[in-house]
């Protein structure tokens, strides 16, 4: 019944296999990755025509973890998955990445990509392995696609690479890195560091592309045997009498256009040339559905002409100048840490939060749940490019920017143990043209400096560019949107004076090589150094103290058996606390306790009320406390936290004491000395000893002789 084709390597130590033909045999591929015992089923299927009339390429990848795989059953009230997570997002984005540039420009036809997690042995990464089995499904198609391609993560540990390292491993690695490519070059990477240098970085990538090699010779023997017949591409049509006739009316003006250097003049200039190209053609309804492939092809070559040429850039700076910055700090009154980043037209307001244990983030992943206390959420709502759309719509692509600012400042951040606050980070980018994220970075790194988080370092981004034609390349500082679209490497840098925190490249061609990676990071450490420079001009550390708004946080730790006496029976006691002082009070079962509020005498109210509660009594100590309950043989006294202990009617006074009320009633406060404490934990106490150590004497209130008071 089944044709079954698989093909097995060793890769990194562990068994990697490529399976087709048992399951989803009706796709037009279908392959069944296996790591380990991490399992994925990848399948694509791409519509046999395309719309007519279509102008681009319609590719969905879709990356989807089931929870059955790791043995769970989702939470919520439907019980089944829903919406996808932040790691499906973004793992779909490292698949689609790769494998979009492959395809060839004239194919057009809608193609999806899904990869869902069948199996995870909580120890191989199923995002590598969906990478690898959608370029075999894709390869085993027939569909159009210049692969197969490979992925593999890097890690670097004590001088040395890590080839798709465990989460052990990953745990103490100071480099988390996805590199994909083909067999000649790199493709796209991801990746976060501390603080590494340029020449480690490379080294990683590469060693990341040559380790991968296995990899596409398996997917080529696959489809040696069990690959579809290629499908046809359309034939081009010879458009070369219509090219050269749009040219005509198009040419001088774009590239007047181009020589402006403020986007929004030169966009309505490009606008104004099109329409007038379009109204020239107006009687001609199969020119129009060409004409916008040809201008946007005769863009491309004006601008790249001009680079590879040594012309001025779009808006005339050289190569490796950077636009001008301005940076701005506390530009909100009420905000915990705000900052303003500007460079040349890109600007993103940048706002810090701090919070306390109960604001941290619960993600429930394949892998378990665990809280995360440091977030960044990316906004880019369309006023930042002058156009009106949908808003309050997370899409992809600010999940991703979000993600890759996370992963450049995370590096820098204090300890939770020695900075206790949940931090949260909005950057609403309200002016884009080109490398939003990277402002992002900057200002995110002045935000959190100016809320008073004591980072390591400041980090600042720059995202690099690259114009190729044959032999010839030009690499690009702090890239314009222009020159992104137009451009064939989006290449993001982020990092400190020390090294790279963070690096991510996607490639617009068949692939960069070393050489052109290597200029572009030197070139990229320059640019971050001038950043850095007009960052600290506004705030070059972090100050000294909190902003007024932001609330306090102070720490203890108990003994955890000591745990349940602070929160009490069914949270009695800690519930007294927080209502009582105004404070919150979070509990970990270490038992380290924090403290919060922005009043800091409610937090010296609870630590004190909770230093009670949880302290231990000491022979021959005299404490303060308060007479809860009189009986006939003494008086019990309440003398730290919710620790009794007994004053025996003998040790009230020096004197003989006929009567406890004679010397103290209830709620009377009293100085009291710890005599003995058993192997029980009850407490004898003392008044006379204090009496005798102070010299103090309580009032004799027992009555004279006759029946009258003493005065």
């Amino acid at each position: 019944m089944f044709e079954i084709y698989r093909k097995t390597i060793d890769w990194g130590g562990r068994p990697l296999t490529l399976e087709t033909g048992r399951i989803a045999r009706q796709a037009d591929g279908a392959v069944v990755a296996t790591y380990g015992e991490t399992t994925v089923l990848c399948t694509v299927v791409a519509a046999k025509q395309a719309d007519p009339g279509r102008d681009f390429f319609p590719l969905t990848v879709n990356y989807q973890e089931k929870t059955y795989a790791a043995g769970k059953i989702p939470g919520g009230f439907f019980k089944r998955e829903g919406r996808p997570s932040e790691k499906e997002t973004l793992t779909s984005r490292l698949i689609d990445r790769p494998i979009r540039p492959l395809f060839p420009a004239e194919f057009r036809n809608d193609t999806q990509v899904i990869c869902t997690v069948l199996s995870h042995d909580m120890e191989n990464d199923p995002d590598v392995v969906a990478m690898v089995g959608a370029s075999a499904a894709l390869t085993l198609s027939g569909i159009p696609f210049f692969g197969p391609i490979g992925g593999a993560r890097v890690g670097y540990k004590d001088g040395a690479y890590l080839l798709n390292p465990v989460p052990d491993d990953l745990a103490d690695s100071s480099l988390d890195l996805v590199v994909a490519g083909t067999q000649d070059a790199v493709l796209m990477v991801e990746s976060e560091a501390k603080e590494l240098d340029e020449a480690v970085m490379l080294g990683a990538v590469m060693f990341g592309h040559q380790q991968m090699q296995p990899v596409i010779d398996a997917i080529i023997a696959l489809a040696e045997e069990a690959a579809k017949e290629p499908w046809d591409l359309p034939e081009k049509p010879d458009n070369s009498a219509l090219e050269a006739k749009v040219g005509e009316l198009a040419r001088a003006g774009l590239e007047a256009a181009y020589a402006i250097t403020e986007k929004q003049e030169r966009r309505a200039k490009i606008d104004a040339v099109k329409a007038a190209v379009k109204e020239a053609l107006a009687d001609d309804a199969e020119a129009l559905d060409k004409v916008g492939d040809i201008l946007k092809s005769m863009e491309k070559t004006i601008v790249r002409g001009n680079i590879i040429a040594g012309k001025p850039r779009i808006d005339g700076r050289a190569l490796d100048q950077v636009r001008p910055i301005v940076s701005e700090v506390g530009v909100l009154p009420r905000a915990h840490g705000s900052a303003l980043f500007t460079r040349g037209e890109t600007q993103a307001l940048a706002v810090t939060t701090l919070g306390t244990g109960d604001d941290e983030q619960l993600i429930d992943a394949l892998e378990g749940s665990y809280r995360e206390h440091f977030m960044l959420h990316y906004n880019f709502p369309p006023y930042s490019v002058g156009e009106t759309g949908r808003v309050g719509f997370t899409g992809r692509r600010e999940v991703g920017h979000g993600k890759l600012a996370w992963r450049a400042l995370k590096a820098v951040l204090p300890s939770k143990e020695s900075f206790p606050y949940t931090i949260r980070i909005v950057s609403e980018v309200t002016e884009s043209n080109g490398s939003s994220s990277m402002a992002t970075v900057c200002g995110s790194s002045l935000s959190m400096m100016d809320a008073g988080v004591p980072l390591v370092r400041p980090v600042s981004g720059i995202a690099m560019g690259l114009i190729k034609e044959g032999d010839k390349f030009a690499v690009l500082s702090d890239i314009l949107g222009d020159e992104d679209h137009l451009g064939d490497m989006d290449f993001k840098v982020a990092g400190t004076e020390k090294g790279i925190t963070s690096l991510q490249m996607d490639i617009k061609i068949a692939g960069i090589t070393e050489e052109i990676m290597e200029k572009a990071l030197a070139q990229a450490s320059g640019g971050r150094a001038h950043i850095l420079g007009e960052m600290n001009k506004a705030l070059t550390g972090a100050r000294t103290e909190l902003s007024s708004n932001a609330p306090r946080i102070e720490t203890m730790q108990i003994n955890k058996e000591k745990i349940r006496e602070v929160i009490g029976t069914g949270g009695k006691v800690i519930r007294e606390i927080v209502e009582t002082t105004g404070a919150k009070v979070d509990i970990e079962d270490d038992g380290s306790i924090k403290v919060s509020s922005s009043d800091p005498e409610a937090i010296k109210k609870a630590l004190a009320w909770i230093e009670g509660i949880v302290a231990e009594p000491e022979l021959g100590r005299i404490y303060d406390g308060k007479v809860v309950r009189i009986m006939d043989f003494g008086a019990f006294v309440n003398f730290i936290g919710t620790r009794d202990g007994l004053v025996h009617i003998s040790e009230l006074a020096d004197h003989r004491v006929d009567k406890v009320t004679d010397i103290v009633k209830e709620g009377d406060q009293v100085k009291v000395k710890v005599l003995d404490i058993d192997d029980r934990g009850k407490v004898r106490l003392s008044m006379r000893l204090v009496n005798q150590e102070t010299g103090e004497e309580l009032e004799d209130t027992r009555p004279a002789k006759g029946g009258k008071n003493r005065d």
